[in-house]
């Protein structure tokens, strides 16, 4: 069983070749096709393990849409599918066409 004592942690992780490092970040971002999550203020750990790096973010990301795209709430496809009486694939399309204004959408798939 392991001990919960942070200095053996170290040694038992030293001797099995790893090695942490806390990165210094204030701001993380992964970008995705879809959208991109921002990590703000965000805690960062470079895990080594015989040289193979891995890094841990924690936090809480926030969305945000590609340059050019706009990032589209599945709530708000639900909502305007519903309102006009069409699929989510057309209620989304038409959120597309519109930047994502949900009124604009529904205007002209009624229209």
């Amino acid at each position: 069983m392991m001990s919960g004592n942070p200095r053996q942690m170290k040694r038992m992780m030293k001797k099995m070749g790893m090695k942490t490092e806390d990165i210094d970040a204030t701001r993380v971002i992964i970008e995705t096709p879809e959208k991109d999550l921002v990590f703000d203020d965000a805690q960062v750990v470079c895990i080594d393990v015989q040289g193979q790096k891995t890094y841990q973010i924690v936090g809480s990301p926030r969305e945000e849409a590609p340059e050019g795209k706009v990032v589209i709430p599945e709530e708000d496809i639900k909502l305007v599918a519903s309102h006009a009486g069409v699929s989510e694939d057309e209620a989304k399309a038409a959120l597309e066409e519109t930047n994502g204004e949900p009124a604009e959408a529904i205007i002209i798939l009624t229209s």
